[in-house]
């Protein structure tokens, strides 16, 4: 029998940013670990702050609380009792109002502005590299409306997703679909500047698909508000220009989303598969059909066996949900599609669904001494298999390595996301250089093989040193509209691989010139 569909949600998260692992020492005591320019705050600059902002903090320990995020480096940082970088300064607007001064502010002082909310981020998107001003969106949160006929969501960025979705069911049987891993410590703003992707991706779309339009305020304090239609032909889509920004070219101040009904429906399955290739193939020919089950996940025979005690299998979970008549269609065609595999117990979709939003694991291995990461990209069908191997194998290469695994975890017609694993031990004074050493042999590895930098984690600072191989000459055109936007460089400096007015860093921030 299929399945009741998912009306009940896992408890509420706090709606609060949720530290990653507790500072060794306190936070109020944290050194700095990244080689950066920190940029002094004048008095009189926060002073103006107060006078225009409905909160603002300057003491060590919200400071720096405010300077990190789930980058896990950066919680190995923080056994030894260290922060990536600290601001001087927390500002926590509640108005689109107190943003645009805030920025202006900031401007015409020439102090950096990074843009922070759930911090949930694992790439350090949200660390103020050269120090300066954090502008904590947090308390700019919920919905301002529902358009229950057009389907659109107007929705302050602030709001965690957990929060979002369970008003959503609720008191308008809606749903976004956006379902990260990291619902409860994740927000809107956040999804939206580091262009994320939720676990029913397939069925919904990444965020960028979900965006209808958006309220951005500019460095100088300026406030544009772009789209608003289901479909335009007005120039550029400014939309897309401000979503994946990771706050370098405005902040985002809110949102309007597509909606769905919550889906009345759902049906699962699970597959095994003697190969990871294999499996890749099952899943291109579905999605070739114009099949889009919301989940597609395929695990290479490692994660499976650790997951599920699957043994040798590569195993590809299925869940789809949403009118009957739809589900049973796509779901017949997955069936078709894997018939030459062996049917696995259904029972394993649910054990992925019970335990899919658990972050627990990450700070129990880093406190035990290991360095684990994930490393998600994308790749046509075509180049996925040898992406697979090369990556795998770069990672494994590196002194130190036990683990290297992957699964592919977003599917689209033209190709789809691998999420690679990895877990290390070194000394600990070695544990910073293992880190770069696996990023540089597996990112190398990838964009060889003709993948994609990232697929949703974005850039931060971990991955700006790549962004001119992955780019090529577009990062110039990226920086040109940087400069045109942000011309004194306060947004988010030291991210994307942009230049910067005030100094590289160690990760790949590039000086202006």
């Amino acid at each position: 029998m299929d399945p009741e569909p998912r009306t009940t949600l896992p408890p509420l998260g706090p709606g609060v940013p949720t530290p990653p692992i507790a500072i060794t020492g306190g936070a109020d005591a944290a050194a700095t670990a990244i080689d950066a320019q920190a940029v002094p705050v004048p008095a009189e600059l926060v002073t103006r702050l107060g006078d225009v902002c409905s909160e603002v903090v300057t003491d060590p320990a919200s400071t720096a609380e405010a300077s990190r995020d789930w980058w896990p480096l950066a919680m190995i940082w923080a056994t030894e009792g260290q922060v990536p970088a600290r601001a001087a300064v927390v500002a926590r607007p509640s108005s689109t109002e107190e943003v645009a001064a805030v920025a202006a502010a900031c401007n015409e002082a020439r102090v950096p502005l990074t843009v922070a909310a759930g911090r949930s981020g694992v790439c350090g998107a949200s660390v103020p590299v050269h120090g300066g001003v954090v502008l904590d969106m947090c308390s700019m949160a919920g919905i301002t409306s529902v358009d229950e006929t057009s389907l659109v969501l107007d929705v302050a960025p602030g709001t965690f997703g957990d929060h979002l979705e369970a008003e959503l069911r609720s008191q308008y049987g809606l749903t976004v679909g956006h379902w990260p891993q990291s619902v409860a410590l994740s927000t809107v703003g956040g999804w939206l500047a580091c262009r994320g992707a939720g676990q029913l991706s397939n069925r919904y779309g990444k965020i960028e698909d979900m965006v209808v339009g958006l309220d951005v305020v500019l460095a100088n304090g300026t406030v544009v508000h772009t789209g608003g239609n289901a479909r335009a032909a007005t120039g550029p889509d400014l939309n897309q220009l401000f979503v994946g920004s990771e706050g370098t070219l405005g902040i985002i101040c809110g949102a309007r989303l597509r909606l769905h009904p919550l889906p009345p429906h759902e049906r699962r399955a699970a597959f095994g598969f003697a190969s990871f290739a294999d499996g890749l193939e099952a899943c291109r020919r579905i999605f070739r059909r114009g099949a889009r089950p919301a989940v597609l996940r395929l695990y290479d025979a490692f994660e499976a066996d650790r997951n599920y005690d699957t043994g040798d299998r590569h195993v590809l979970l299925v869940l789809d949900e949403g009118d009957m008549a739809l589900t049973n269609a796509t779901m017949e065609v997955v069936a078709e599609e894997c018939d030459t595999a062996e049917r696995l117990d259904d029972g394993l979709v649910a054990a992925w669904l019970s335990h899919r939003n658990d972050v627990s694991a990450l700070e129990k291995v880093i406190t035990r001494g290991l360095v684990v990461d994930t490393m998600e990209i994308t790749g046509p069908w075509a180049a996925l298999p040898a992406i697979y191997d090369a990556a795998t194998a770069a990672i494994s290469a590196v002194d130190g390595t036990l683990v290297a695994s992957a699964h592919q975890s977003h599917a689209y017609s033209d190709g789809a996301c691998l999420y690679f694993t990895f877990a290390g031990q070194v000394e600990p004074e070695a544990r910073d250089g293992y880190y770069r050493a696996v990023w540089d042999a597996g990112t190398h590895a990838v964009l060889a093989a003709g993948g994609a930098l990232s697929h949703h984690h974005g850039v931060g600072i971990n991955r700006s040193r790549f962004m001119s191989q992955a780019l090529g000459t577009g990062l110039d055109v990226v920086a040109s509209v940087k400069a045109a936007l942000d011309p004194h460089g306060i947004l988010n400096p030291g991210k994307l691989g942009l230049p910067s007015p005030f100094g590289s860093h160690a990760f790949g921030g590039t000086p202006a010139t």
